[in-house]
């Protein structure tokens, strides 16, 4: 990030990082506690090779990892994992092709090493110890609900109709009461996800099975919206490496690490920050050795989910979905 990037962060950071010097030691300063987090979330680099960097010993630099994590975590996510300007985030969407959509959800594997209790929880599909990050992004690829922690072995629709983000689309909480009308059906703000999550009036999927054209055209909409939480993903794990390689920690600071860089790939992708193809090429080589699972197609449909996904995907071949 760039330098204004990275002292605004500090001074946000600064009221949980500040700390005293004493008889034995000059107190690390902000700058160099964020410096030293950052470049260790952001690099697969060991801890003695960062210390080496900063002329630090690796227990320090590790101290450093969580102290930042847990302020970032502590001080920032409320404001920086947030739905914002829900009208702004609706029109991003449509002019993508898709109305009415509020975000689009998906679940990546964060790959760690076994954990102490219950490890045979924590291997998924492909056969490696991982935990599950669930997330919801805007048109911009940026996140704006996340939830971290569920082990590598649970399926994407149990993870998601035990979070709180089911609840609030279930109550109607979650977004504004805005809904347009779609041939003769009224359609509330949705969110786009895989065949993995329910067909739901506020969440809509694509059709599987053999399709007709109307349904193809229908999937390449919703696909090429539902495409941005993809992108999410691949950045987020780009720019912060670490989490490409197995984090050694205990499973509460596991999840703050992730937690911070999901705040840290809000900042950075909301300030501009420069994004270079050669971490996505060596994210690609570190992620190689961790295929993402297979979800298994969740068959369940609510009747008025079916009624609104049949009037848009009609409403795709005739242009027509009204506010």
């Amino acid at each position: 990030m760039r330098k204004g990037t990275f002292m605004e962060l500090c001074d946000l950071l600064s009221p949980a990082l500040k700390r005293m010097n004493t008889k034995m030691r000059a107190a690390l300063t902000v700058e160099k506690q964020v410096a030293i987090a950052l470049w260790k979330l952001a690099t697969p680099d060991s801890y003695r090779s960062v210390g080496n960097q900063f002329g630090v010993g690796k227990s320090t630099v590790g101290a450093a990892v969580m102290q930042v994590a847990h302020a970032i975590k502590d001080l920032l996510i409320s404001r920086v994992v947030t739905l914002g300007n829900v009208q702004v985030i609706v029109d991003g969407f449509a002019a993508m092709g898709f109305p009415n959509c509020g975000g689009a959800i998906d679940g990546t594997h964060i790959p760690i090493l076994a954990t102490e209790h219950q490890a045979c929880e924590y291997i998924n599909c492909k056969g490696y110890f991982s935990i599950v990050l669930q997330a919801l992004v805007d048109h911009k690829g940026r996140f704006t609900n996340i939830n971290v922690g569920w082990p590598g072995k649970v399926h994407d629709a149990r993870i998601f109709r035990n979070s709180v983000l089911f609840q609030k689309l279930q109550e109607g909480t979650l977004f504004p009461d805005q809904k347009i009308t779609v041939g003769d059906v009224e359609m509330p703000i949705v969110i786009l996800g895989d065949p993995a999550y329910p067909l739901m009036p506020w969440l809509m999927k694509l059709y599987t099975g053999s399709l007709d054209s109307n349904q193809e055209l229908f999937n390449y909409r919703l696909s090429k919206c539902r495409m941005v939480v993809e992108c999410a993903f691949g950045r987020l794990k780009a720019r912060w490496r670490s989490l490409l390689t197995r984090l050694d920690r205990s499973e509460t600071s596991i999840l703050t690490v992730i937690t911070a860089c999901c705040v840290l790939h809000n900042i950075c992708e909301s300030k501009g920050e420069t994004f270079m193809a050669g971490w996505e090429i060596e994210a690609n080589r570190l992620a190689a050795g961790y295929v993402q699972p297979d979800t298994r197609a969740v068959r369940r449909a609510q009747e008025g989910a079916v009624r609104i996904r049949e009037a848009l995907k009609t409403s795709f071949m005739t242009g027509q979905a009204t506010v």
